[in-house]
């Protein structure tokens, strides 16, 4: 099986994201980005999940932190997308449950060639730090929809909003690294009885 690696860049008016992932990594990750919630969540990602990413990114963050979050989520499922090539071998489907002291999160995903993002989560204030909590939604939106997945997040208790968004994502690289998992035995098999994600 050949490297499983992406690079993707994008620039429109409004941002310039560059994102680097290796799905057989370490879970290293190096970042420049001034969103630095953002960049820690997002290295919980690759710790947990097990890919190698890379992300530069600036942005109108004199406006705010919306189209930054959003485009980044984007470039990161599409890096992820190119990375799976036609996904066979691939286990498609991935999930976690992960606790954070008082909160617990569920993630469901499907690499299944239909976008979706279906969030169930509450907040209990509008910021961690700086970082606007309602914009977690637009980067896994983004996710889904440049990653071509389905996706459900799920907060089942929480009251902390610091651990409510660690546990999502800590529970999110869970899931991705179970569902981007490759068997052997099954190398040259496309997960669908269609025969195409």
């Amino acid at each position: 099986m050949s490297e499983r690696k992406a690079t993707i860049q994008r620039e429109t008016r409004e941002t310039q994201i560059r994102v680097y992932v290796h799905l057989d990594g370490a879970g290293n990750s190096q970042f420049a980005v001034k969103i630095p919630f953002l960049a820690h969540m997002l290295d919980q990602v690759a710790r947990h999940g097990l890919v190698d990413v890379e992300l530069e990114a600036s942005g109108d963050l004199e406006i705010d932190a919306h189209h930054t979050v959003e485009d980044i989520g984007i470039v990161f499922g599409q890096a992820i997308a190119q990375a799976l090539g036609n996904k066979a071998g691939i286990a498609r489907y991935g999930h976690a449950y992960v606790p954070l002291d008082e909160s617990l999160s569920r993630v469901v995903m499907d690499f299944s060639g239909r976008p979706g993002c279906f969030w169930q989560v509450e907040f209990s204030r509008e910021k961690v730090g700086s970082f606007d909590t309602e914009l977690f939604q637009e980067f896994f939106r983004g996710f889904a929809n440049g990653a071509v997945a389905t996706v459900h997040i799920d907060n089942l208790r929480g009251e902390n909003a610091h651990h409510i968004a660690e546990s999502i994502f800590k529970a999110f690289g869970q899931a991705l690294r179970m569902a981007i998992a490759t068997d052997t035995s099954i190398s040259e098999i496309i997960p669908s009885t269609k025969g195409v994600l």
